[in-house]
């Protein structure tokens, strides 16, 4: 793309429209993709609970989950189509409806999002760096971590979770700093890794047990009242959960999406995330049928199922065990921060300082913010209710998603003028006023009022599972009434 570049504020290479010869992602990547957005902690206990300890019939929760996915995909199916088609991420995509300027606040609070929960990420994966530190230097002295260097703590943390936390920064910014090219097959590699290890978890689980395993799961599947008007509710609250779950890579899956070859591709590649949630549901619940059996629990009393991976190792007597699965949970967690925080975090940042930001630059003021974060989370900032704030943050993104669709698919009719997204002349088509689209801003604030309310009031609570939802089509009906006339 070339222009007069005395009228070039906002671009960097990083973040301009993807060359056609760099579109390299297909099917089978998405299907990676998909794959690491549920491949982690947080997913596993989700789905396992979801299924075993609340009580819920089998096919109800499969039910909802998969009505809950099937509008995960409609939604990105919406969001990534622009992006593909004009080769641009997110933050630049929100340049057309938001305004040059504008958008470079608004996609911030994506990013902020995006760097406080890499920072919380990162601290829980330094904490499987340290298991694997402790691991090995009990093998090599089994008296060694009583000495005095490892039983002094600064703000909770030891000589080893320091060296992990700082180790496990270190290495994510080395790694997500590099290219699109290399996350890509980072993620690839990740998704079946996993998916490799979940299988051979899960046969080291079952293999003496197999009976009892599959009679466990048959008793789970009951026909019985599946559509019936007491199973409405609890459809309606999983599908919701599941899409709260996913929620937070949809605004900005564009990041992603623009380096699909075609739009047939990405239609093929959205819909296995369907597939992968089924997959990794049928995983994680036999895996924690498994688990309960082996440690002759009963699965009748469910406060008493484990349904964190990290839990149930920690209670088999197999050093070799533990260390195979902490190996698959750092990749899971890995790949998982890179997806739903680091990249975001990277394109929003570098659409705020378009023109002296490199991804090396940018990947150093996400460690530098994410370092405090990290550090005290566990003494600090999980005591003070702060996840409250980040949520409010979060009540952002629906609303923001609402305003694209709105205005690319019904205002703009899917033509965008590709040289004035990456200017801030006063005449170019998304200037507006001063570089902010005073249109969309207020109905981005009254779509988020609806939304954070979810939060905020407790009575509406109920809802907060459908925040995402309320904010989206709040501020695309204002925005709609106002931008169309």
């Amino acid at each position: 793309m070339i222009q007069d570049k005395g009228k070039i504020k906002l671009t960097n290479w990083e973040i301009v429209s993807v060359n056609p010869n760099d579109k390299l992602w297909d099917w089978k990547n998405l299907f990676c993709f998909w794959a690491v957005s549920i491949q982690s902690i947080i997913g596993f206990s989700l789905i396992a609970s979801l299924y075993l300890v609340y009580e819920l019939n089998f096919l109800v929760v499969l039910l909802g989950s998969l009505i809950g996915s099937l509008f995960v995909y409609i939604f990105v199916s919406f969001i990534g189509k622009p992006s593909q088609k004009h080769g641009i991420p997110f933050p630049v995509l929100l340049r057309v409806s938001m305004g040059v300027r504008g958008a470079r606040y608004i996609s911030l609070s994506r990013g902020l999002v995006g760097i406080f929960m890499f920072g919380v990420q990162t601290y829980f994966l330094s904490k499987s760096f340290g298991y694997l530190i402790r691991i090995a230097f009990y093998s090599f002295d089994s008296s060694i971590l009583d000495h005095d260097i490892f039983m002094m703590f600064f703000l909770g943390l030891n000589i080893i979770d320091w060296s992990a936390f700082i180790f496990s920064l270190i290495l994510q910014v080395f790694l997500f700093s590099k290219s699109h090219t290399f996350n890509r097959l980072f993620i690839n590699f990740s998704a079946i890794i996993v998916y490799l290890g979940l299988t051979l978890f899960l046969i080291i689980i079952v293999s003496e047990h197999y009976t009892e395993v599959l009679q466990s799961f048959k008793d789970l599947l009951t026909f019985d009242n599946i559509f019936s008007k007491d199973s409405i509710v609890p459809t309606i609250t999983i599908a919701g959960t599941i899409f709260a779950y996913f929620s937070i890579v949809i605004v900005n899956y564009g990041d992603f999406s623009r380096y699909v070859k075609d739009k047939n591709e990405l239609n093929k590649g959205n819909l296995s995330l369907i597939l992968n949630l089924i997959i990794f549901s049928l995983f994680s619940v036999l895996i924690v049928i498994g688990a309960d059996i082996i440690l002759n629990k009963n699965l009748d009393d469910v406060s008493r199922i484990l349904t964190n991976p990290t839990d149930i190792i920690g209670k088999f007597d197999n050093v070799l065990l533990s260390i195979t699965v902490l190996f698959f949970i750092l990749f899971a967690t890995l790949s998982t921060n890179l997806i739903a925080n680091y990249v975001p975090s990277q394109n929003s940042i570098l659409n705020f300082f378009p023109n002296i930001l490199t991804l090396k630059s940018t990947g150093v003021i996400i460690a530098l913010i994410a370092f405090p974060i990290g550090i005290f989370w566990m003494p600090l900032l999980s005591q003070i209710g702060i996840l409250s704030f980040v949520d409010t943050m979060g009540s952002f993104f629906g609303p923001i998603f609402g305003i694209i669709i709105v205005d690319y698919y019904l205002i703009k009719k899917q033509k965008l003028v590709n040289k004035d997204i990456f200017s801030s002349a006063n005449n170019s088509s998304y200037y507006f006023s001063y570089g902010w689209h005073i249109k969309a801003i207020y109905s981005l604030f009254i779509g988020f009022i609806f939304s954070a309310a979810t939060i905020w009031n407790a009575d509406l609570r109920f809802l907060q599972s459908f925040s995402w939802f309320i904010g989206a089509f709040i501020s695309s009906l204002t925005y709609y009434l106002l931008a169309s006339r």
